[in-house]
Order: C-alpha cells, then structure tokens, then sequence
C-alpha cells in the first residue's frame, strides 16, 4: 500500500463516498464486499430522510443489478404498464411483452441499501458533510475527517465534491414535487399514469401512480428563473385531473421537491483518484428524468475499478471509465426537441398515432414500447371519478 502523507491523529481509510445515495451505496457495497476500507459520508441522519426521488425501479435493474436480489417483496409494487394522456385528458395504454416498473417504498428501500453496504462491511457515517480536499501523496487529506486513497461524490447534483475539486456541474435542471396520499384507492393502479400538459408542466410530464401503502401524485417541469411557479402548477394539475383522481380535499401524508440534472454527463466528471457518480454526474436520463438504474449500475461499476485499481490490477479509473458512462444522445434530442416544441394541439392530434408510439417506446420502454393489445387502438375519451377514498366506500 502507497504511504498516505497524513496527520497520524486523523483516521485512514481506502476510499471515502460521499453521498449515502443509490449510486453511493452500491458503490460502497461493491467495494467493501472486495476487502477495501470504505466509509460513506452522509450528512443527513437516515438515508431515508428528504429524498428527492419518486422511487419507480425499471426492469432492466431488475434484471441487471445483482445488488437487488434480495430486495424485500414488500418494499415493491409491480407496474405493468403506462396510460399516456394528452392535455384533453384522452389517453392511450402502452405496454412491452414482459416489461414492468417497480413503485418503491422508497425510504425503507434506501435504508436496505444501507443495511446491506453495512453488512458488507463498509461503515457509514451519518451526520458528516464533506467540506475539503486536500491532495497529498496517495490521497487526499479530508481535515478533521482523515485520509483516504481515492474519493467518490455520489452526493447529488449540487454535488460538493465537484466544487470542492473543480470538477463538472449540471446547469440544466427540471424541478419536481410530488405529494404522497393514504388511504386512498385509484382505478387502474398497475398503470402509471402520465400526463402531457405545457401550462402545468412545461419540458416534463405530470403523474399519478400508487405506490406501496401511498399514492404518489406529482410533476416536474423545467427550470426557468422563479421556481415558486412549482406550487401554483401543482395545484393547477390536481384540479385538472379531478374528474379522473380527486385529491383535493385529501391532505397529502408527505411532499417531495427538489432539483433534477437533465443535461447529461457533466464535463469533467472524474480527475485523478477522484469519480462523479449518479446524479453529482448528472447521469440521468435528459427525457425520463430516471436514475436509478444508471445509479446503481455505474456505482457497482465503479466499486469495482476502484477495487482493481487499489488492489493493484488495474490503473487509475479516473482516466478511462467515465468513457463508459451513457451519453443519451438520442434522449438529449429528444430533450431539445421537447423544450423547444412541445405542443399541446400537436399531442392531441398526435395521440396513438405510430409516431407517438414510436416515442412513447423509446422513452419509457427502451424502444420495447407497443400499444397494450388489450386496450382499445384509438385514443379513448376520460369518464367518470376513478380516485376514491377508501373510508367512502
């Protein structure tokens, strides 16, 4: 092992995560589980707390990402579809042969995470904020925080770690929130239900899926100057679905908001002994706004290079494996194209149309997408309330 220029009072480690995050966690996890000393720094005092995230898992994480085999079946609720619906509320039903998404309990999920990096051996430390890095001979000396041989900034996309060292930060942002409800029941709840509407959410969409226990009711939409704008339009979006979910004399359990990255990989994402991971890389999708699944397919991929790289095998991942990170060029495009001409009339006019299907394939299918064979084929009109309370009925 490299000698570490140190303060001999301060601790040493091999490789300090910043950010007890999706990618943070699947990173530390990898790392601990191949005999690396690593600590995950956390500020706040529960993984859980003031998450900024709706939670919905894809298949292809499922499938891919080995770290969630175990996840607990009661922390999940299986979406087999997606009900598209134009700013005249007339909708289509999409489906993929075999595809599904995963509503989470989010919360306990993160706490999951964090029990299994733990049980991995990696130690996590709640209540530490990163403030400063200072490079020395095989390292970085963190301050009162210690030493350690490499770095990751797995802590959101105002990421401090990036700031601290100079490295990429997103500049293109939607804003989200979203409101959770108990006790209250929607018609077709393996559906998620999303909403095309400019007024209400310019750049983005608006949703409405049941979650595990909750209904999760929310929008995001791009950030130009003021974002106070973000209530208003909330409240704008649950009088416009009434007729289909009536939340308005619902108080709502919790609420979630906060800033999402949609310009892509941030530019640079790593120097030397130093990587950006999920969304302090800005690697999330520019069309769906989703996360997850690169969080923790790039975080586990990282684990191991860092791994390799501190055991010997291999050089310094900060000069290559960012190469590996997704480029979305189609859904940058798809992005620009959605800023600059999103229509409402042209999404009425264009609902269940081959190119809408096209799109909707690309977007939430990876490129999978059909019309559900057991819904109708033309567009069909909204009808009636199909969002009641459980005590009513």
């Amino acid at each position: 092992m490299a000698l570490m220029e140190r303060n001999s009072s301060h601790p040493q480690t091999d490789c300090v995560v910043v950010g007890a995050s999706f990618a943070g966690l699947a990173c530390a996890s990898v790392l601990a589980r191949a005999g690396i000393r690593v600590t995950v720094l956390e500020r706040k005092a529960d993984p859980g707390e003031k998450l900024h995230t709706t939670g919905i898992i894809v298949k292809d994480a499922i499938d891919q990402i080995a770290l969630l085999d175990g996840l607990p079946a009661g922390l999940v609720h299986r979406i087999n579809g997606v009900r598209l619906y134009a700013p005249n509320l007339r909708y289509i039903d999409l489906a993929a042969p075999g595809y599904y998404f995963l509503a989470t309990d989010t919360p306990k999920v993160m706490r999951w995470l964090a029990a299994q990096a733990e049980q991995g051996g990696a130690r996590i430390t709640y209540r530490k904020s990163f403030t400063q890095a200072e490079r020395v001979q095989s390292g970085f000396d963190l301050g009162a925080l210690g030493t350690t041989r490499f770095l990751v900034g797995a802590d959101g996309p105002n990421s401090r770690v990036a700031k601290v060292l100079g490295l990429g930060l997103s500049t293109k942002f939607l804003f989200g929130i979203e409101y959770e409800y108990e006790g209250v029941d929607i018609a077709e709840p393996n559906k998620l239900h999303c909403f095309i509407d400019r007024r209400i959410a310019p750049g983005y969409i608006a949703w409405v899926v049941a979650g595990v226990g909750v209904v999760q009711v929310g929008l995001a939409r791009r950030v130009r100057g003021d974002q106070s704008m973000v209530s208003a339009a909330m409240a704008a979006f649950l009088e416009k679905i009434a007729p289909l979910f009536d939340f308005r004399n619902q108080r709502p359990v919790s609420m979630r908001a906060g800033m999402i990255p949609c310009g892509g990989v941030v530019q640079p994402a790593a120097a030397k002994r130093v990587l950006l991971v999920g969304d302090a890389a800005g690697m999330v999708s520019p069309v769906t706004a989703g996360g997850i699944h690169t969080a923790l397919k790039h975080g586990m991929a990282a684990g191991h290079a860092i791994a390799d790289h501190l055991n010997g095998k291999s050089r310094d991942p900060s000069g290559w494996f960012v190469g590996s990170y997704p480029r979305f060029r189609m859904k940058r495009l798809l992005r620009f194209l959605f800023d600059h001409f999103q229509s409402d009339a042209l999404f009425n006019l264009l609902l269940g149309t081959k190119p809408m299907r096209t799109a909707a394939g690309i977007v939430y299918f990876h490129h999978k997408g059909v019309l559900d064979p057991t819904a109708d084929a033309a567009p069909s009109r909204t009808n009636g309330q199909i969002a009641k309370n459980r005590t009513s009925r």
